[in-house]
């Protein structure tokens, strides 16, 4: 644990100041159609049926559809490039290999368009110091680039083990931009799911998933995740929300991904490729509350919930 003490030992000296105030540069995030089929390959579409109707449109131009259509976690592939730019927070060092994804929330304003350049204006939404870790939040608005239209918003919540104990005072250092965290206060019912959707992932799964963009080795490479603590690479957390949201989309919306407007997950456990991923999901008025967990280790991986714009007139 070295490296943890090195980077907790460097973090306590940064100015907290500095860190919110900072200013990320713009980044445009150009995708095409190829890119969006890829992306919903990896995270499991048509990999059950490749026939499946609710699925095939995200890959393919079914019944004369002019344009594939484009999952709604999509938006979360813009946070990528600002999550190296971590490293380069004034005063801030950590240990890379120990960041663990915590949160991610996702607004969307208009439908995804099949192709597009996306220009994404990033900044801090949240600091806090959690003594052996240091919570970082960032928020992403993302602009069509042709247009200026504001399509789509994401807030990621990083959380950065040995790089906390950095406030000089006895209170821990906490500051966010947004005083109700989305997705802390999602309590599970203990009733019986209104739906479940079960959904064995491929063992090749993240390597997948990672042509989208998250080419972190801890996916991909069996050391790097044994230095992690993992008996092998692990699913990317974001892939196994992919999941989650197209089984939401089938089960609850009618096949229908433009009735989300919007998404909320908290990342609870790993998940190995080739796991089973069992959905189970709770309507309440046009909130879905949702979990995950994995068949064979009957554990909880993810939770949050999809706040919809209607309900599907078949409920």
């Amino acid at each position: 644990m070295a490296a943890a003490a090195a980077a907790g030992g460097g973090s306590s000296e940064f100015d907290p100041q500095l860190i919110i105030s900072h200013k990320f540069p713009e980044k445009t995030f150009s995708y095409s159609e190829r890119d969006a089929a890829v992306y919903a390959l990896g995270a499991g579409a048509c990999g059950k049926d490749a026939l499946d109707d609710k699925d095939l449109k995200f890959v393919y131009h079914p019944d004369g559809q002019q344009f594939i259509q484009v999952l709604p976690t999509f938006a979360a592939l813009f946070c990528h490039e600002f999550s190296s730019e971590i490293g380069q927070l004034p005063g801030f060092q950590y240990d890379p290999r120990l960041l663990l994804h915590g949160q991610q929330y996702i607004e969307i304003y208009k439908p995804l368009p099949s192709r597009a350049s996306i220009k994404n204006k990033a900044s801090i939404s949240g600091l806090h110091d959690k003594g052996k870790a240091t919570i970082i939040e960032i928020e992403i608005l993302s602009y069509e680039k042709e247009s200026g239209e504001l399509i789509c918003m994401n807030r990621m919540a990083v959380y950065l083990r040995g790089a906390g104990g950095f406030s000089k005072s006895p209170q821990p250092y906490s500051y966010s931009k947004h005083p109700v965290n989305q997705t802390s206060n999602v309590k599970i019912p203990k009733s019986r799911p209104f739906a479940v959707f079960e959904e064995c992932t491929q063992p090749s799964q993240a390597l997948l998933y990672r042509l989208s963009g998250d080419y972190n080795p801890l996916h991909s490479d069996p050391k790097v995740a044994e230095i992690a603590g993992f008996s092998r690479p692990i699913l990317h957390g974001l892939c196994t929300l992919g999941f989650a949201v197209r089984a939401v989309a089938k089960c609850i919306c009618g096949g229908d991904q433009n009735m989300i407007k919007s998404i909320s997950a908290r990342f609870l456990l790993h998940v190995y490729p080739g796991e089973t991923l069992i959905t189970e999901m709770w309507l309440e008025g046009l909130r879905v509350l949702y979990q995950v967990k994995v068949k064979e280790r009957n554990r909880a991986v993810l939770s949050g919930f999809v706040d919809l714009s209607r309900l599907n007139s078949s409920l």
